[in-house]
């Protein structure tokens, strides 16, 4: 049964996190060419993702319960696994996925207003041009820490220090 869990437990870390790690600079890509709906549709799926990813974790308890090598979730790796993940997962949830909606929000709306003058209209126009790049910053940022969480999770899978 452990076999099956571990098995279980990669196959959702490579269909499920490898994509979750990517979406987001593939929606960066989306906002630098202002693709609004491209960038929403990213979004939803990024948040998607990231709550599957619990699926990984349900799958490592399984193999900790079945294990028969004496690793248990108080293991330091595990332990600085799990620890580490909630942060990456906490960081998509409340800061990826936020940035990516604001970010579609802002490709959207920006072309759809309609103001009185041109001068408002341009000034509308360059305040959704700086949320717009704000929130790719913050899509650049949340998400390479969480890819960064997610490289440091995949060493400590492996290496499994003492």
């Amino acid at each position: 049964m452990e076999t099956l869990f571990a098995t279980l437990h990669v196959v959702a870390a490579v269909f499920i996190v490898g994509p979750l790690a990517i979406l987001p600079m593939t929606a960066m890509r989306a906002i630098r060419a202002g693709q609004g709906q491209q960038v929403d549709v990213l979004a939803r799926s990024t948040f998607l993702l990231s709550l599957l990813s619990l699926l990984v974790v349900i799958f490592g308890f399984g193999i900790l319960g079945f294990s028969t090598h004496g690793t248990t979730i108080t293991t330091g790796w595990v332990l600085s696994s799990l620890i580490l993940y909630v942060i990456a997962l906490g960081l998509s949830l409340f800061g990826v996925v936020p940035a990516l909606r604001t970010a579609a929000a802002q490709l959207t709306g920006a072309g759809a207003g309609s103001g009185s003058t041109a001068g408002a209209a341009a000034g509308a126009a360059a305040g959704a041009a700086d949320g717009v790049a704000a929130a790719r910053r913050r899509v650049a940022m949340f998400s390479g820490i969480t890819s960064l969480l997610l490289v440091v999770i995949v060493v400590l899978m492996t290496w499994k220090p003492g």
